[in-house]
């Protein structure tokens, strides 16, 4: 069940990646955030007052609030790198954020047996080899490397809190929390950005694909569910490998999508993805 859950989470943010970053090259990063993520933050609040959720309330929910504060920065970086440069590269290079939960779950003792740790090694190499380097290094410029090593890590320690802050249940006021601190700190962004008035906000624009930022809050929030469900019915850090193999999910709808070739790197990287996955489930 764990292995599923944490496979579901890849599914949902391979298309949640892929969805941000189309709209990204036609709407602002920020407004696709700010849109997104409040329309995630008004349907789980929904759920939690339908669902009695409020009962959950505990000290654990200020790791949602760190989540949450941290996400949209992490969010807008990531969403930029993927306008910037080719998704089939920047998406398999932010799975090097995965490096936090793994990190957190070793340090909490966590041990995965030889087959695991094996699959680990091969589904990391098969990620690394999904960014399909081009020959010469021109696969990704500068700027958009860096914001995704920024948003890489910054997604990690998202999960790692959002898994900590629902570890002894209310795992949807968690989520919900988080989103509503999104919403707000991306908020105030916004309204930062529309005092400056350094670019256009593409509101009119943005309520036109209304349905499609919320479509892609909703994934990338369930996708967070899952996660955080599968790291407490297993091991995080196989959760975690796990959920990493998204770019695969991007890699391809931007293939079948957007036209962007896959190079004959990126199909071997993606196979030891899946070899990793088998040899996980596996163990």
């Amino acid at each position: 069940m764990s292995a599923a859950l944490a496979l579901t989470a890849s599914l949902l943010w391979g298309v949640a990646d892929y969805g941000g970053g189309a709209l990204t090259r036609r709407l602002p990063a920020l407004t696709v955030v700010v849109v997104s993520q409040t329309a995630a933050a008004v349907l789980l609040t929904g759920a939690v007052l339908a669902t009695g959720g409020l009962t959950d309330l505990s000290p654990k929910l200020w790791f949602a609030v760190a989540a949450g504060v941290i996400g949209p920065f992490a969010l807008l970086a990531f969403y930029r790198a993927l306008a910037l440069g080719p998704m089939g590269v920047v998406s398999p290079l932010a799975t090097i954020g995965v490096a936090v939960p793994i990190g957190v779950g070793l340090f909490l003792g966590e041990r995965p047996g030889a087959v695991q740790a094996a699959g680990i090694a091969v589904a990391l190499a098969g990620v690394a080899l999904a960014g399909g380097p081009q020959r010469g290094g021109g696969g990704i410029g500068r700027e958009a490397l860096l914001l995704t090593l920024g948003a890489a890590m910054a997604f990690g320690a998202v999960l790692a809190l959002i898994a900590h802050g629902s570890s002894g249940g209310g795992l949807l006021l968690t989520l919900c929390v988080q989103r509503l601190c999104n919403a707000a700190v991306g908020a105030g962004m916004l309204a930062y950005a529309a005092r400056r008035r350094r670019e256009p906000l593409g509101l009119a624009d943005a309520r036109r694909s209304l349905a499609a930022l919320t479509a892609v809050g909703l994934a990338d929030v369930a996708a967070n569910g899952a996660f955080s469900a599968a790291s407490h019915r297993g091991s995080a850090a196989v959760a975690a490998v796990l959920a990493s193999l998204y770019p695969v999910v991007t890699a391809l709808m931007a293939r079948g999508l957007l036209k962007e070739r896959l190079r004959r790197v990126q199909v071997v990287g993606a196979g030891l993805a899946v070899a990793g996955t088998l040899l996980l489930a596996a163990g």
